[in-house]
């Protein structure tokens, strides 16, 4: 928090995810990795693909999510939901350090919006056009439910990492994968190191997906 990166409610939206994640022991269960390698082809299937990051992600996943983006030969973008030039300006450094002290040489966008994501509003709406607008494939951790609806509705393919299989994003989403979001990075990171073959699922269902997630929250609740 004292570095300016996060909202106030940041740590809130956490304790959230943990919980779900308490009730999913920890794990990453056999529908996050099917969706977590469906993610993948449709990322590498891309034409433009796109990753976009906000204060949250940063702060869990920044090192790794720069370590992704240079394996994919694309861009991050900042992008939150409570925008000010001060959390911009801090989470561009903090990309920036990374980005320098890790060599991965990935460009950042985010800072000079000159684009708006259509069918919303206000702040969060603004994008780079060389960046989310232009994307074909957003992967878009810890997202908000309108701006994925918005995404998917511009024809985009829009990747979410959601603890919750209720939540708007993850029904919303083309590809939801259900667990914590320094496991998943960490995973895709490690299969694309592997060269493991992935290829997309014509038979891939994202509503499967949420109900075998909801049906292991219930296991874990019992």
């Amino acid at each position: 928090m004292s570095l300016g990166m996060l909202a106030d409610s940041a740590l809130i939206a956490h304790g959230r995810g943990e919980a779900f994640d308490y009730l999913l022991g920890e794990q990453t269960h056999p529908f996050a990795t099917e969706a977590i390698h469906q993610a993948i082809a449709a990322l590498k299937k891309g034409e433009r693909p796109v990753l976009c990051v906000n204060g949250n992600t940063v702060a869990l996943a920044g090192r790794e999510m720069l370590e992704l983006a240079s394996r994919l030969s694309c861009p991050i973008e900042i992008n939150i939901f409570y925008r000010t030039d001060a959390r911009i300006q801090a989470l561009q450094n903090e990309l920036n350090e990374l980005n320098q002290a890790y060599d991965f040489r990935v460009e950042i966008l985010g800072a000079m919006p000159d684009a708006e994501i259509s069918g919303l509003r206000g702040p969060r709406a603004k994008c780079e056009s060389r960046g989310i607008y232009s994307s074909d494939v957003v992967f878009v951790p810890l997202e908000d439910g309108d701006r994925c609806e918005a995404l998917v509705a511009m024809g985009k393919t829009v990747i979410v990492v959601d603890l919750n299989p209720l939540s708007r994003s993850a029904s919303k989403a083309s590809i939801t994968i259900v667990n914590e979001l320094s496991r998943t990075i960490q995973t895709i990171n490690q299969i694309l190191s592997n060269h493991q073959p992935t290829e997309l699922n014509p038979q891939y269902s994202n509503e499967d997906i949420l109900h075998r997630a909801l049906q292991a929250i219930r296991e874990g609740i019992r």
